[in-house]
């Protein structure tokens, strides 16, 4: 299900992975970052994660030090190169996000950081779906994403006819790509989860919101 804008979204993340984990670097994230580096592991205590969209691994390597196991995914090869380092405990795997039925395992755990904000409206049912088919009764579900502070370093240049809002993004080479970037509300992610799962929180900081909730 990856055409048309999803690979324009593609080439821009491979281009960009030597320089991915720099946004993790901008001062004013560093102290919702700290608390996010302790929170989320925390909650895959022991369990068997399944990473989305795991780029190059930044939450990977705290995630590791809590999970039995986790397995983590990207569509794009040249992200996951950088991952395998942090542990033993993780294995890496070229898998499309739209496309998790081809995972032969369930898993107790899933994980994306930075991902559901790339989801278009229209696709976000069919994600969720695709989540919870790898999933078992019990597993902890977290997303966790920008907020709109990230407007002020990217403001939105576009807005679609379904309301996918975009941005404009520049290389250190000068090549530009226009990414669709959309900020979710709690009321949009409760109604696409709601009726899923249980234990249900949304936690707000300056630049960064997270969302979990537990499979039924």
């Amino acid at each position: 299900m990856s055409h048309g804008k999803d690979k324009g979204m593609r080439a821009y993340y491979r281009d960009r992975a030597p320089i991915y984990d720099r946004v993790y670097s901008y001062p004013e994230r560093q102290s919702d970052l700290r608390y996010l580096e302790q929170y989320i592991p925390e909650q895959f205590t022991d369990r068997d994660v399944l990473e989305i969209a795991a780029g190059t691994g930044y939450w990977t390597q705290f995630i590791a030090d809590q999970a039995s196991s986790i397995l983590a995914t990207d569509v794009t090869e040249e992200t996951l190169q950088h991952i395998e380092k942090y542990s033993e405990s993780i294995t890496t795997q070229v898998v499309d996000a739209y496309d998790l039925g081809q995972l032969p395992a369930t898993y107790t755990g899933v994980f994306a950081g930075l991902w559901l904000s790339h989801v278009p409206k229209d696709k976000l049912s069919y994600f969720i779906s695709e989540v919870h088919s790898k999933t078992t009764s019990g597993a902890v579900v977290m997303f966790i994403d920008n907020s709109a502070a990230q407007c002020e370093r990217l403001p939105i240049t576009r807005t679609d006819d379904l309301g996918n809002t975009y941005q404009s993004r520049e290389l250190d080479d000068r090549r530009r790509y226009e990414v669709l970037k959309n900020f979710p509300t709690e009321p949009e992610l409760l109604a696409a989860t709601c009726s899923l799962g249980r234990n249900h929180k949304f936690i707000e900081l300056d630049h960064y919101w997270l969302f979990q909730y537990t499979i039924m």
